[in-house]
């Protein structure tokens, strides 16, 4: 296979060296020029197959070095790829694709991506002079056998039709291919990283939350030094808050309607929301505490929410206030909304305002009044799918200088709107604990394993601890008094759960609390209705729980 010239345009050595390594594997001619210039030079000395262009260059842009390649005779068919390393607008991947680029490659490079299209490419270049040369050879017999040539030719133009075609189904399922290889590897990547983190985050919480408590019970009298610690406890659960919202948010989920208490649902992301804004901006609601629920998915209104704050703070550039409001509206309903009862969710801004056309097209996709990198002009069109595939519809009023107002009209649930909750029966508290225990704590993070220990030791209670599941299981196996097991569910080797499951067998009177940092703990460990404890924990918490697990203990004795 004869090697072809494959020309790197980057006015950044560094990224024409990490090209060169990813396409070296190909075996094929690597050609690096670091401007317009220089791309041109070797254009007119060498026949070029295939051409990286860098999109954002500081003497001439890709898209004017594509415009006059596209002018030159011999390069009018070239393959021309476009890399960025900027997540490009509609807009401007419409003009690469009208100067002549016929793909883009988006920066981080996944090497197989790129090289899969390199060769594709060079193949198909390779693949068009083999059959140059067979009808130049085609021509010259013409001129001896013209018989011979007609029926040549049209055994060539079948064969080259469906070598174009092979090659062109060969190239979609090849790009389909990658395209979902690597959309499951990102998303299994984030599940990885989004769970790690809020295992170790949360160990890190843990430690500080039950070191606090255990010293504000122990600090001498004194004011300021209860307030500073206080103030400490009170940043750490603020912590957990934001660890768990995050977590929501990072989940992925299909459209799921049910009945929402929206006062609930705001309370829950009000910190979430003010971290967004700034604390230039202040928050304001008025929502009252007897609004009928809404029928809505409750992630992907947090989401609306979100994208309504983050436009609302993009438009107070001084800083200003965002009003959330809700009430039931019975009057001036939106065109097109159909029959029944809803409740109209505002949120208001005092800022400068829109135009009345910039108003008719706030809610198209893509458009947006901010400048280029700050924003995608989805938010509202994302707003605006929600209410709709919710059964709802959305109004924008606005005035220069007078602020704006989005709101959000979303059906009522009916049927829990018209049946109160009935009130369960109030189960009978668990005695609680009143004799010193032997009880294992079993955890991989020495943080967490010291923090546990000392508010057990407060308790007046004898912990002893266990680094891993196996040393648990053979200090249990040496017949040590124990009474109760508290351990980890994420450790290393053997997990929470697999040893919950082997205790349940060798000792099935010995009681187990399972904790995690991991919010979604799932249910199909076969442990059946196992007491847990969701990581932080406070000391009062794990009293708690304590006094549910040993409940039949404290009654036998």
């Amino acid at each position: 296979m004869n090697p072809v010239n494959i020309l790197l345009v980057d006015d950044q050595p560094a990224k024409l060296l990490s090209y060169e390594v990813i396409l070296e594997e190909l075996e094929e001619n690597l050609i690096k020029a670091q401007s317009a210039r220089e791309a041109f030079e070797h254009l007119l000395r060498t026949e070029i197959a295939v051409i990286l262009v860098d999109v954002c260059m500081p003497e001439q842009d890709g898209f004017e070095l594509v415009g006059m390649i596209r002018q030159h005779p011999r390069y009018q068919n070239t393959p021309i790829i476009f890399v960025s390393a900027v997540m490009l607008a509609e807009p401007d991947r419409l003009r690469g694709y009208a100067v002549g680029a016929v793909d883009y490659v988006s920066v981080p490079i996944v090497p197989e991506v790129l090289r899969a299209k390199v060769r594709v490419f060079a193949d198909l270049y390779r693949k068009t002079r083999e059959l140059e040369r067979l009808n130049a050879d085609l021509e010259a017999r013409v001129r001896q056998r013209t018989a011979e040539l007609e029926t040549s030719a049209a055994q060539l133009r079948e064969l080259n039709e469906e070598l174009e075609h092979r090659i062109d189904q060969r190239t979609r399922e090849r790009e389909e291919a990658l395209a979902q290889l690597f959309e499951a590897q990102k998303l299994d990547t984030i599940g990885h990283l989004t769970g790690g983190v809020a295992h170790d985050f949360n160990n890190l919480l843990m430690a500080v939350l039950g070191s606090l408590s255990l010293l504000k019970k122990r600090l001498p009298p004194d004011e300021r030094s209860e307030r500073l610690v206080t103030n400490a406890i009170q940043a750490a659960e603020r912590g957990t808050a934001l660890t768990q919202r995050l977590l929501a948010f990072a989940r992925r989920q299909e459209l799921k309607p049910q009945a929402v208490d929206f006062l609930r649902l705001f309370e829950n992301v009000e910190d979430l929301l003010a971290k967004a804004v700034g604390p230039r901006v202040e928050i304001r609601k008025r929502i009252p505490a007897d609004l009928a629920p809404l029928l809505v998915d409750s992630n992907q209104l947090e989401l609306a929410l979100l994208n309504l704050f983050v436009n609302a703070r993009d438009a107070l550039e001084s800083g200003g206030a965002v009003t959330v409001a809700a009430v039931q509206a019975e009057e001036a309903r939106p065109a097109g909304l159909a029959g029944g009862n809803y409740i109209r969710i505002s949120v208001s801004d005092d800022g400068e305002g829109m135009d009345e056309e910039t108003v008719s097209r706030a809610a198209e996709p893509f458009f947006t009044t901010k400048g280029v990198g700050k924003g995608t002009g989805l938010g509202l069109s994302m707003v605006h799918g929600l209410a709709a595939q919710s059964g709802g519809s959305i109004q924008i009023s606005s005035m220069r200088g007078e602020g704006t107002t989005v709101s959000l009209w979303l059906p009522i649930a009916e049927a829990f709107a018209k049946a109160p909750p009935v009130a369960e029966p109030a189960a009978e508290p668990p005695k609680p604990v009143s004799r010193s225990l032997a009880i294992l704590v079993v955890d991989d993070d020495a943080l967490v394993r010291t923090g546990t220990v000392a508010m057990l030791e407060d308790l007046g209670h004898l912990p002893r601890e266990a680094s891993s599941a196996s040393q648990a299981l053979e200090f249990l196996s040496d017949g040590q008094d124990c009474d109760l097991v508290i351990t980890d569910h994420a450790m290393p080797g053997m997990t929470g759960a697999e040893l919950a499951r082997r205790l349940r067998a060798s000792f099935p009177d010995l009681p187990v609390i399972l904790a995690s940092g991991y919010a979604e703990l799932s249910e199909d460990n076969g442990l059946g209705r196992m007491l847990r404890m969701t990581k932080p924990f406070t000391q009062e918490q794990l009293q708690v729980a304590m006094d549910k697990a040993l409940s039949g203990k404290v009654a036998a004795a």
